[in-house]
């Protein structure tokens, strides 16, 4: 390899390194204030549901960063193959990490409003919050790691997650109607159930990207037993 040639490989190397270390602190972020925002509710903790709030700007200007490497990387590298399909996935992972950010700050937001946390779901929303962020921390060891087996895992854990969002949701149903005078509480923690839901949804989006990115087969919309299955076959 010619010299210039050496150096130019390098460069992109590292632009390519500097761009998933992005990432995934982006993805450190959105773990911290899953994590804020869950104590704040559970706890009552006023501070910090606005502290959550004030550094979801810091998640969006990250988020910024990298799109802004992605297309600065496009335009002067003309990645091919496998580095070509991070980068098209870093573009849809950074989208559902920022994602993931609005949705704990919502959740801090519903504490806000919320006041004091009944005593009655606690324990099902503390249970559901703890399995959404370890699908979350999963989802981005898998991506960090280029792990094919974690990321399946992690996908088809997701049943788990929408099984305990509707059951929670079935609980609060209950607890609306024994006790119609806090029915506005209630619906405020619906909301967040559902919020941490679809937290666990972005979190399978993630691994969906890590198996595009190591074999390039895109899963979103196929069914993942049938994926799983041609993943094992190679």
């Amino acid at each position: 390899m010619a010299p210039n040639q050496a150096h130019t490989s390098r460069k992109f190397d590292e632009e390519m390194s500097d761009l998933k270390s992005r990432v995934l602190s982006l993805g450190g972020l959105v773990e911290k204030a899953i994590d804020s925002a869950m104590m704040a509710l559970l706890n009552t903790d006023n501070e910090m549901a606005e502290l959550t709030i004030d550094r979801d700007k810091a998640i969006n200007a990250l988020e910024v960063q990298c799109d802004d490497m992605t297309r600065s990387i496009l335009v002067r590298r003309q990645p091919a193959a496998g580095d070509l399909r991070f980068i098209i996935s870093a573009i849809k992972v950074v989208t559902d990490l920022e994602r993931m950010g609005d949705l704990a700050a919502g959740i801090a937001e519903g504490s806000l409003r919320l006041g004091e946390m009944p005593d009655g779901p606690k324990s099902s929303l503390s249970a559901m919050s703890d399995l959404v962020k370890q699908q979350v921390s999963r989802a981005l060891d898998a991506l960090s790691r280029g792990d094919i087996d974690l990321a399946m895992e992690v996908i088809e854990k997701d049943n788990a997650v929408d099984e305990m969002y509707h059951a929670t949701y079935r609980e609060l149903l209950t607890y609306m109607i024994e006790n119609p005078r806090r029915i506005s509480a209630y619906i405020i923690l619906s909301n967040i159930a559902k919020n941490l839901e679809r937290i666990g949804d972005h979190a399978t989006n993630l691994c969906e990207m890590v198996i595009y990115i190591i074999r390039a087969h895109d899963i979103r919309h196929v069914d993942h037993e049938a994926a799983a299955a041609l993943l094992k076959e190679e």
